[in-house]
């Protein structure tokens, strides 16, 4: 896991920051090196930026900002949301099945629409593969 700026390896993850992934509430940096190959992996299939618009958050967080209480998928460092919308999102959903991500949430409503993004398994995480908000 990733947890301190200077561990980022800019020859491996190009296309993202550690700030982009850094809790919005506190902070902290928590990330797992197969969070960003997936991502950048999908970057490059959809030959776009992909703009973070949640990467971790710490449980004190995200207790406030989430339904999944302190302990949900952004609180492992194996989950993102990408802020992302139409046909972009349709071809972003294609390819994340494809490259094996385990955990799509689609919000294509409103404003602030994304998909999330998770490689969680396991029965700590129970749900379907793609579901929506």
């Amino acid at each position: 896991m990733i947890t301190a700026p200077e561990q980022w390896d800019r020859g491996r993850w190009p296309n993202f920051t550690p700030r982009e992934f850094a809790c919005r509430g506190t902070g902290r940096l928590l990330v797992a090196p197969a969070l960003l190959d997936a991502l950048e992996a999908l970057r490059a299939r959809l030959g776009r930026p992909l703009a973070v618009s949640s990467g971790y958050r710490a449980p004190e967080h995200n207790r406030l900002v989430s339904s999944t209480g302190p302990a949900g998928p952004h609180t492992t460092g194996l989950a993102a949301d990408i802020a992302i919308d139409g046909e972009a999102a349709l071809r972003l959903v294609g390819h994340a099945v494809a490259l094996g991500f385990t955990g799509i949430g689609v919000s294509q409503k409103g404003a602030g629409r994304f998909i999330h993004l998770d490689l969680l398994s396991g029965p700590a995480f129970p749900r379907p593969t793609i579901w929506s908000y």
